[in-house]
């Protein structure tokens, strides 16, 4: 196996020694039992919050490196996305600044401010720019569809999205039978809108780059559920 980009293994280790990626049973939204969880919002200390940021700004920075990305703002979907994408617009600027420095950043409102300047969008403005989405994770899709709407609302045009993490987890299967093929959430909003979408890490990332941080029992339990469900695409 591949050694992980040192950022993202830099990220890896400050995702676990921060509390960030735990190891044990935590139910799921599905109500499937996961033997790890993941929850950008604890990257709420200066130290982690550095690593998240540094860790979406180099994933940005290589995705627009590749020819896979390009925009004009960074989006982040209220609530956990705001400090994400403000975060990771600081350090784009610090890391790349004669490409990034005049990188703007905007965020929506849950709802609509009905005096001063009024609105649902906060920061940059959003017409004929092309927008990039940040935020922390794409369980079902449905945050992120809401995002694309109230961006191409505003006159913008989604560029891409990026997450932290990619479960890499298939969709509940309509009649409940989990033990049918079924997509990812990543994978159905990248058919339905055609957009590139990256993630820092990975679940492999995760059962690799762990290795020697987790106990060997932890591992062995997140690579049986990720052979019960994995996706599809």
């Amino acid at each position: 196996m591949v050694a992980l980009p040192p950022y993202k293994a830099d990220f890896l280790r400050a995702a676990l020694s921060g509390g960030v990626l735990k190891f044990g049973s935590f139910e799921l939204k599905s109500k499937r039992i996961s033997p790890y969880f993941f929850n950008a919002g604890d990257f709420y200390r200066a130290d982690l919050l550095e690593a998240i940021a540094t860790a979406y700004a180099k994933t940005i920075i290589a995705a627009h490196q590749a020819g896979e990305l390009d925009f004009d703002v960074v989006f982040g979907p209220a609530y956990k996305g705001i400090p994400l994408a403000t975060a990771a617009t600081i350090k784009l600027g610090q890391l790349e600044p004669a490409t990034y420095a005049a990188t703007c950043y905007s965020f929506d409102r849950k709802e609509a401010k009905d005096h001063g300047e009024g609105g649902n969008i906060v920061g940059a403005p959003l017409k004929g720019k092309r927008v990039l989405i940040v935020d922390d994770v794409i369980t079902a899709g449905t945050a992120k569809r809401e995002a694309i709407a109230k961006i191409e609302k505003e006159g913008g045009v989604v560029a891409g999205i990026v997450v932290a993490l990619d479960r890499m987890e298939k969709l509940p299967s309509p009649d409940g039978d989990d033990s049918k093929p079924m997509p990812s959430a990543m994978g159905e909003l990248r058919k339905e809108y055609g957009l590139p979408i990256f993630a820092i890490l990975t679940l492999d990332d995760i059962i690799e780059g762990a290795k020697g941080l987790a106990s060997e029992e932890d591992i062995r339990r997140t690579e049986e559920y990720r052979a019960k469900f994995k996706a599809s695409d």
